[in-house]
């Protein structure tokens, strides 16, 4: 008697998995911090098994450092546009005010995640020189309205003040954040 070798399932062809897993990877951090993601939660949400992550990244922190990187390709370009119609220093101090107060198309969640970032950065070099790219494409923005000593610590209020408003339970009114940054950017009220 022969035995006939139980036909293979067929593959699934499934060119957008990688980006699925990325994707996937920001979701889980969002849910559960970078010290609550696994290779596993992650392969969940994407819906694909889990050796997909062992065959389309290095480590877990291969695809962290690529999911932190596809944060950043998605927030900068809405960081961009929300300067473009600035056209003098006034404007400027309104539209970081704006961006602080949550008017730039970022979600509370984009910065839960981005923040996650920054704590995993500290120990990790890699995902450090992801957001070194991420502050230096946002500075370069800030620096068409004031000199790069100013532009940096414009993004420093920015970050600050953001994780203030995303922590606090009696968060800057929006008056009062337009007042703070207008008065370190010398622009009278």
């Amino acid at each position: 008697m022969t035995t006939v070798p139980a036909a293979r399932s067929p593959r699934r062809y499934d060119p957008e998995r990688k980006s699925r897993i990325i994707d996937a990877a920001i979701e889980v951090v969002a849910d559960h911090g970078v010290a609550g993601t696994t290779s596993r939660r992650i392969a969940a949400a994407a819906d694909v098994p889990l050796g997909s992550i062992t065959y389309h990244f290095d480590s877990i922190d291969d695809l962290l450092a690529q999911a932190f990187r596809r944060l950043s390709e998605q927030m900068s370009p809405r960081y961009e546009a929300h300067f473009a119609d600035v056209r003098d220093l006034d404007g400027f101090a309104d539209a970081v005010a704006a961006l602080i107060n949550g008017d730039a198309g970022g979600t509370a969640r984009d910065w839960v995640v981005s923040y996650e970032l920054y704590l995993a950065a500290l120990r990790d070099p890699a995902l450090r020189s992801v957001t070194e790219a991420w502050m230096r494409r946002s500075r370069t923005v800030l620096e068409r309205f004031v000199d790069p000593v100013t532009a940096r610590g414009i993004d420093a209020l920015i970050e600050g003040l953001v994780m203030h408003r995303t922590l606090s339970t009696a968060p800057f009114e929006p008056a009062e954040t337009r007042t703070i940054v207008r008065r370190l950017l010398g622009v009278s009220e």
